[in-house]
């Protein structure tokens, strides 16, 4: 074996064996990180109003795959709509407060300790249900769209 392949095999498998901690969140440095993920949430939710409009407008919608990227387009804006809302109580206004309450556990509360705050705060989080939806329909839009477009076999006549 060469000398380069061996270093490569030894390097993945140190990283396999040996990984570090990963953060699967991102932390936003003083408040003016938020601000700048806040707009880029802004600027989705507009891109993505934007992209449903230009469909309808242009009567492409009437393609099923047009339409599974004009849904794929909505849900990215609930989703985006969602993000703000969570920031907006717990890294811009500080209303919501996380305590980490165990390994698998954290304690929402709010600052007048409304229960109600705390449930929608609670359900927002749940943002995947939001986002992965969207994935698959622009998934399954594009895959719909390059269907239509390969071209088909042509069909044999029988003689």
């Amino acid at each position: 074996m060469k000398i380069k392949t061996i270093f490569f095999m030894a390097a993945s498998t140190c990283l396999v064996f040996i990984p570090n901690p990963v953060l699967a969140t991102q932390g936003h440095g003083g408040i003016e990180g938020v601000y700048a993920h806040q707009l880029a949430h802004v600027f989705f939710i507009i891109s993505m109003g934007g992209l449903i409009y230009w469909l309808k407008q242009r009567g492409l919608v009437r393609e099923s795959g047009w339409r599974l990227i004009q849904l794929s387009a909505f849900f990215f804006l609930l989703w985006n709509l969602d993000a703000v809302f969570v920031h907006a109580l717990d890294d811009q206004f500080k209303i919501i407060q996380l305590q980490h309450a165990g390994s698998w556990a954290v304690r929402i509360t709010s600052v007048q300790n409304n229960k109600m705050l705390e449930g929608l705060y609670y359900l927002a989080k749940l943002d995947h249900l939001l986002c992965v939806p969207a994935i698959i329909f622009l998934y399954l839009g594009l895959k719909r769209l390059l269907a239509d477009q390969s071209p088909r076999a042509p069909k044999q006549e029988h003689s």
